[in-house]
Parts: C-alpha cells; structure tokens; sequence
C-alpha cells in the first residue's frame, strides 16, 4: 500500500507538464468508449451492489487464482487490479457499472489474498512487483485473454504499469491510481528526509522480525488502521472492512506483504526465474499505451503532484483529480468516477 512512490523513486521530479483534472462524471458509456444520445441504462445506487456472482478458480502459472467475473463473455475485457491491505471488494461497485456498459470483467485475487493459493509447498513464497506482473499475464494466458484494459490501484496500479512497459502487446489501456509505480529496487536504497521516511513506517516495521511476528498476529487491526490513514475521510463501517479483512486470513498472506516491503529497501532478493523483468523494472521505462491516472483529493498516502510522473507516459494520456474527499481506495470510494474512467481511457484523442 501507499504505493512507492516517494521522492527516491523520483528520477523524473522536476519535470514540468500540464494536467488534467476532470471532476465530473458523466454517462457510464458502451464497451467501445461511445456513449448513445438518449440511451436508457438501469440505474446502479452507490452501496447497493455488496457481492460478487460466486468466484471462480483457474489454474495460471505458480498458483491457483481465485477471481470475480462479470459481463459478457465474448467483449472486452478489463482487468481490475487490488492492492495492499485491500482485495476484491474495492471493485465490488465498479464490477456492475463495466458489464453493465458492456464489458467482461475480471477481479483476481492477488497472490497470498482471499482464494488465491500456490499450486506447489515448494514454491517460495515471495511478493515483489516483478512475481505479482507475472501472475497476471499467467492468468491472461490461462483465460486465453490476448488483450486487456487494466485498472488499479497500490500493487494494483504498479502491476498494470510493469505490464504495460514490459507487455505493451498485452495491454490496450491503463487507468492508475497515483500516477507511474514503477520503482528500482536500487533506489529504494537512498535514504529520503526524515519527514519523507516517517511516511513509510510499516515499511521499516516489516523489515524487522518483530514486525512480521506483530502484523501475523494484528493483521486485522494493522490493515483498519492502514485504511483509516490512507482515507481518512471515508466512513466505511465494520461490515465493509470485515467482508475484505478475511481475504487476509490466507496462509500466505503475511509472506508475501512481508518479502513485498523488504525487497523495496533491498533487504530480501526475488527469485531468478523474474530477472528478465526485473532488468525492465530497473530502467523506470516509458509506458505508451494510452493511460488515465487518478488521485483523489484525500489521500493520506505519500504521493507525487502528477506533473512529477507525467512524461513517464508518452501515449495518449490524461490525469483526473476526484474531489469530494476521496482517499487512497479510490475505486471504492468513488466507483462511478473510476469505471468512468475505465470505459474513457479507449477513446482518448
């Protein structure tokens, strides 16, 4: 979560480029980015839509994804990325809102989330961005999925950036939440200024045993408290943390979050069989396909002003400020202005 995106991970600050904001939400539109004149489409209330159809399993690469699936099987596809400490259930609105514009949709587990599992005991239980990208292209693969939009935020986000620089062939447009994730491990080295560090406190508390012993047995209460930080105008209840706090419960959970941060400061090593990627990773690349990105107006996570990352998107591209107090969890907190998003992204001229 509060995704990497701070000032050591800023080769490209100082750079000058014009933003957008667009603030308003318009018609949710057809699958092919048109919105029909006079068209007449049911109308979805913002908290009405609280499950998903029952998931479904597949077998794709390392594991065994667990996934949500909606909307017409033979349209477009979207795929819509979570992050950390987050799952599924931050697409619980959008899901409805895209297959109901005409799109298929589909929201996977990420590894060592909800119904996601590994296929072997041997394999090695690790997070780091390169293994997570990964997996979505075996999922790709194993739904015979040649083409996608893909949507997120947090891990989310920067899985669908390493996709979209490494696999541009697989990738027809992008919607990120804070902009361009994409980080060197190298760089995570450099130490920032105090008031930059103090930012990313549990990243220095999962690189110490005591921490991954404390967030083994406080995963609950650490994940509440990360959502209260992060969105701090948001006034989610009890009943929307706990239908997304079990998806922690998975027994690789902790692992995973765990290796995730410690690799970001260099302290734990991904395996071999990613360092193709991993040398992609490490150049911060140029994404091209076309690409909205996202902020709320709330947001308790460090994040860069967007003309910090903007010329890190050389396609057709635009940025979007979501008002009304949004937080980090943006496709949950303001569904519409997402999927909006998602259905505009095709059409940018």
């Amino acid at each position: 979560m509060f995704e990497d995106i701070n000032h050591r991970r800023r080769d490209f600050l100082g750079v000058a480029a014009a933003t957008f904001a667009a603030t308003s939400f318009g018609a949710i539109g057809a699958a092919s980015g048109q919105t029909k004149a006079g068209s007449v489409r049911p109308v979805i209330k913002p908290g009405t839509n609280t499950s998903f159809a029952p998931l479904k399993q597949i077998n794709a690469g390392l594991l065994n994804v667990g996934y949500a699936e909606a909307g017409p099987a033979d349209s477009p596809v979207v795929i819509l990325l979570h992050g950390w400490p987050y799952d599924i259930y931050s697409f619980v609105e959008v899901t409805p809102l895209l297959a109901q514009a005409g799109y298929r949709v589909i929201v996977p587990y990420l590894r060592g989330y909800g119904t996601t599992c590994f296929l072997s005991s041997d394999t090695l239980r690790e997070g780091h961005p390169a293994a997570i990208a990964a997996d979505i292209i075996a999922l790709m693969d194993a739904l015979k999925i040649e083409k996608a939009t893909l949507a997120g935020f947090d891990w989310g986000a920067r899985t669908a950036n390493i996709i979209a620089a490494a696999y541009p062939e697989r990738c027809k447009a992008m919607v990120s939440v804070s902009g361009y994730l994409i980080s060197s491990q190298e760089s995570g080295k450099t130490p920032l200024p105090p008031s930059a560090e103090l930012q990313w406190w549990y990243q220095f508390y999962f690189a110490t045993e005591r921490g991954k012993e404390g967030y083994e047995k406080y995963r609950h209460y650490f994940a509440k408290l990360i959502w209260q930080l992060a969105s701090p105008q948001w006034k989610f209840d009890d009943a929307i943390f706990d239908r997304s706090a079990t998806s922690f419960e998975n027994p690789d959970h902790v692992a995973i979050v765990i290796h995730n941060y410690r690799w970001r400061i260099a302290l734990a090593e991904g395996e071999a069989r990613y360092a193709d990627l991993d040398k992609v990773i490490a150049t911060t690349p140029v994404i091209s396909v076309p690409t909205i990105t996202m902020e709320g107006d709330a947001n308790g996570a460090p994040h860069p002003p967007p003309a910090a990352y903007a010329k890190k998107f050389s396609g057709k591209y635009e940025h979007r400020e979501i008002k009304g107090g949004i937080g980090h969890n943006l496709p949950q907190e303001a569904p519409k202005a997402f999927a909006q998003a998602v259905i505009d992204v095709a059409t940018l001229t």
